[in-house]
């Protein structure tokens, strides 16, 4: 079992930053998965990637790629059929804050040989300029910096070239000048700063609409993310799954300084009803005046300590105590915000300003929230979406809010607020290069994954003087560096607060402001427009692939538990994969830490980065892992052990091949199940490796690998494959197979299936994860251990130079012939993923195109069969083939114990 690892090569921004600008801006980062268009001109540019004429630039997103390294050249998405030159870099210009949108990528490996093109001809795919294994990479960077430090925000996007196209600064001089670079913005910042903008930094600003911008923004996010929208109630958090033919229309209510009241009714259809100029400025403007802070996120956090009842007036108060249940007002309702203050004999300092915070909050929001159903209720809405700055997602902000629609509509209005609250206009302005390129987007098109770097701050990392260590992880996207200290992700202890109007302290936990409280709900999104909808799937619409819901405190905790005890090993690991320097010791300790603090913030708040289940929870430790540039932790195990494996495979095949057919199928299955024991996802696996070699274990395995199992369906499996009496029904026509692990899991158990379903006459598509994760193999090592393997083995040779695999020299045949083969294909693909726990919702096209011919399935491992998909219902055969490696996962799924199999068998649906 393996988790989530992505791009091998992640950006190095080189960019010195001062101390005191480390707390300027917040990077949440959207990653675009990149596909590569082949070899590049990587020589210096001649000119920058900004559009050069006052006429608007198009951008065509048809096979979008994104190619080339950060360091090298312009980190700009690559359009093949791009025809206007545009930059990608968008800014909301607000009263209060600048919100910034950009693109940058990662360096291209593209593949570019005869396996491609045989591939794409077998499962006939037309997009030719497609690589075969696509690289996950480039990440569209979310950033915010008040608007009163704005030199700060232009020093920024200067020291990244932003204004360029992204292109590093060590092309600088070799630049031209161009006076006619444009970027897009919106805000009345776009007007205010123009000149600042071309002053600054040479560039004018091209403006869109703010309205125009906020919608677009809005609708992407509803149609893109699966969990964008959820409600917030007394401090508990509930997703809400919007169905795209009913999402309008809607009341978006975006709270920036002021507050604007859209009625969306579709796609670039909408009009401004309503608003109000007490907003999130009001907010800061009296809380400045009021505390003397002296900055919007230090006067939340004074809120999140304050106690209201202080200064506000309480129906309470009035009726002694007592509720006025006649009118529907609880005692705790707020009657009168700051109405205590004019009865008491005190002056302004006589007051906490913590108290005011909270009660200038609760004025503020209650009233946003009353204002904005009331404009719901003249339209006849029911779904009131909120989004702005203002709500930072704190909690009591958001929970007055949900309490004011609530109580106004008698439960009758919804008050919803989006995780990317902050960005809806700065997004906008980012899509309008194409008004209408990313409209059709849909959900299975953006995989979402988690934030990553530091969740908290306050903590740091002592240890040697980290030297140019600022030069390889950038502070604003990966963790802060202040002398020879790193700023690491550390819980801060939560705090309470009392008299919320109409409800008493929320029950949620964890849920202190931070410096990047803009991050709360934020996740990290892989743009991938080749992505689609496993087609096999019975009902996609029910299709859920966690088998493991977190949701039971207990179960979160003992997975938790689990993760924590092998961190340390993990983190050698990925230490030696670096070669042990002090530089990875200093990155694994960093990502230590930072791990630990995500798993302290989700066990507090389990949904905190969307719905959680246990894949989501393996895929974040291993982007994680990716965020600290560990790109393969167990490459050099995966290579030792495929070596072991294939030097014992001629002697296994032979042995195989001396059977009957019946015993050779029960064998073969035994094989795959004895193999899948090689797993450095599992504990019990590695406490195992120190017992003997990976022969004399895949030995001792299977060994013990005797009927029955623990689900045990082979028979059936049987009778599919052999027939019963004279009956005798044809092979598959085509078999994907969901590989695991590298080195006996693969070599000795599923390439010795695959063999046998080829020898029967069915074709055989090896899927693997596009990129490593633990000790999975992936879609590019499988062709060199395939053609390793077909050295031995005539059936194999014949089918891999059907399907492409062997090409050029690579392997010499046993018999020197080179004729055309007719043999059934044997070939591989991507399944556009990092981790075992594949969620069938979001798969490579390659994979939706093989399956379309598909008539089996088998999914072999704990990660695709039994931590997802165990559930799954397909319209073909499935065999689903695991050894279970963890006893509460084998008592909660099978009744069994650890090392029990599950061997499951299901017919077509």
């Amino acid at each position: 079992m393996a988790n989530l690892t992505e791009d091998p090569v992640l950006e190095i921004n080189r960019i010195k930053v001062k101390e005191e600008d480390t707390n300027l801006a917040i990077d949440n980062k959207v990653v675009v998965r990149e596909e590569g268009q082949g070899e590049r001109d990587m020589s210096p540019p001649g000119g920058n990637s900004i559009h050069r004429s006052g006429s608007r630039p198009q951008l065509d997103l048809s096979k979008a790629a994104i190619e080339g390294n950060f360091e090298e050249k312009d980190p700009i998405i690559l359009l093949p059929n791009q025809s206007d030159d545009i930059s990608h870099l968008a800014v909301d210009l607000g009263g209060s804050l600048i919100k910034l949108v950009y693109v940058s990528r990662h360096e291209d490996r593209s593949s570019n040989d005869k396996r491609k093109k045989t591939l794409k001809e077998r499962l006939g795919i037309s997009n030719g300029s497609r690589r075969s294994y696509p690289i996950l990479g480039g990440r569209l960077h979310f950033v915010k910096f008040e608007t009163n430090k704005i030199n700060e925000c232009l020093d920024f996007i200067s020291s990244k070239q932003l204004h360029r196209g992204g292109m590093d600064s060590r092309w600088d001089s070799e630049l031209p000048a161009n006076n006619n670079a444009v970027i897009k913005a919106t805000g009345g910042g776009a007007y205010k700063f123009a000149d600042l903008f071309k002053e600054r930094l040479g560039v004018s600003l091209d403006k869109e609409d703010e309205m125009d911008c906020l919608v677009a923004g809005a609708n992407f996010l509803l149609k893109a993310i699966r969990h964008e929208a959820f409600t917030h109630m007394e401090g508990q958090k509930e997703f809400v799954q919007i169905d795209h033919n009913d999402l309008f229309p809607y009341l978006l209510v975006n709270i920036g300084s002021g507050v604007s009241m859209i009625k969306v009714d579709g796609d670039g259809k909408f009009q401004r009803v309503s608003g109000t100029n007490v907003g999130g400025g009001t907010y800061w403007g009296l809380g400045r005046l009021l505390t003397k802070c002296k900055s919007f996120d230090e006067l939340l956090e004074l809120s999140q300590r304050g106690d209201n009842r202080t200064i506000d007036m309480l129906v309470g108060d009035i009726y002694g105590g007592m509720d006025y249940s006649k009118i529907g007002l609880s005692a705790s309702t707020i009657a009168s915000s700051f109405g205590k203050a004019i009865s008491e004999n005190k002056e302004l300092e006589d007051y906490r300003p913590e108290d005011i915070s909270l009660s200038l909050l609760r004025m503020i929001s209650y009233n946003i929230g009353q204002i904005s159903y009331l404009n719901a209720l003249r339209f006849g809405l029911k779904r009131i979406f909120f989004g702005g700055f203002f709500i930072r997602g704190h909690a009591y902000t958001m929970d007055t809010i949900s309490f004011a629609v609530q109580f106004w509509s008698k439960g009758e209005a919804q008050a919803m607020f989006l995780r990317h609250e902050g960005f809806l206009g700065a997004l906008g302005a980012f899509m309008s290069y194409e008004k209408h390129g990313l409209d059709d987007l849909m959900v299975h098109q953006l995989v979402e994954r988690f934030p990553m770097g530091a969740p908290y701050t306050g903590g740091k990392i002592h240890g040697p003087p980290l030297g140019d260590l600022n030069e390889k992880i950038s502070w604003m996207e990966k963790f802060v560096r202040k002398g020879n200290e790193i700023t690491a992700p550390v819980p801060m202890a939560p705090t309470g607060t009392t008299g919320l109007g109409g409800f008493e302290v929320p029950s949620s936990k964890g849920e202190t402001l931070r410096s990047d409280a803009s991050a709360l709900n934020i996740g990290v999104l892989h743009l991938v427009p080749t992505l689609e909808v496993f087609p096999l799937l019975a009902d996609p619409k029910t299709y859920e692939p966690n088998t493991i819901d977190l949701a039971d405190p207990s179960e979160l905790e003992y997975w938790f538990t689990v993760l924590s005890e092998h961190l340390p090993d993990l983190v050698d690991k990925a230490v030696a994969s670096e070669g042990g320097t002090e530089d990875a010791k200093r990155r694994g300790h960093a990502f230590a830490r930072a791990f630990s603090a995500h798993l302290a913030r989700l066990m507090e708040e389990p949904a905190a980065y969307g719905k959680l289940g246990l894949a989501n929870l393996l895929e974040l430790r291993e982007e994680c892992l990716r965020e600290f540039h560990f790109v393969d932790a167990y490459r050099s195990i995966k290579q030792r052990e495929n070596e072991a494996s294939l030097a014992v495979l001629p002697d296994l095949l032979m042995e195989l091949d001396s059977m009957s057919e019946e015993t050779r199928l029960l064998t073969l299955i035994e094989g795959v199940l004895a193999a899948n024991i090689f797993d450095w996802g599992s504990r019990a696996c590695v406490d195992l490796y120190h017992k003997g070699t990976i022969i004399e274990i895949y030995r001792m395995s299977r060994n013990k690998m005797q009927r029955p199992w623990r689900v045990d369906d082979f028979d059936v499996f049987k009778e599919r494959m052999f027939g019963s009496g004279d009956r005798k029904p044809p092979p598959h026509r085509r078999a994907l197979l969901f590989v695991d692990n590298s080195g006996a899991d693969i070599v000795l158990g599923m390439l010795p299936l695959a063999r046998e379903l080829l020898r029967r006459g069915t074709e055989v598509v090896l899927v693997a994860n596009s990129l490593p994760a633990l000790n999975d193999v992936t879609a590019m090592e499988l062709p060199d251990i395939v053609a390793e393997a077909a050295k031995h083995c005539d059936i194999l040779r014949r089918a891999a130079e059907a399907g492409g695999l062997l090409v050029d020299a690579m392997i010499n045949t046993l018999d020197g012939s080179k004729e055309n083969s007719s043999s059934v294909p044997l070939m591989v693909v991507e399944n556009g993923c990092g981790s075992p726990c594949i969620d069938l919702r979001q798969v490579s096209s390659e994979l939706a195109a093989a399956a379309k011919d598909a008539d089996l399935i088998i999914l072999e491992g704990m990660g695709r069969s039994l931590h997802t998909n165990y559930n799954a219902r397909f319209k073909c055969d499935a065999l689903k083939l695991a050894m279970v490696k963890n006893q509460r996962l084998a008592e909660k799924l099978i009744k069994g114990n650890i090392y029990d199999c599950v061997c499951r068998y299901e017919p077509a649906s």
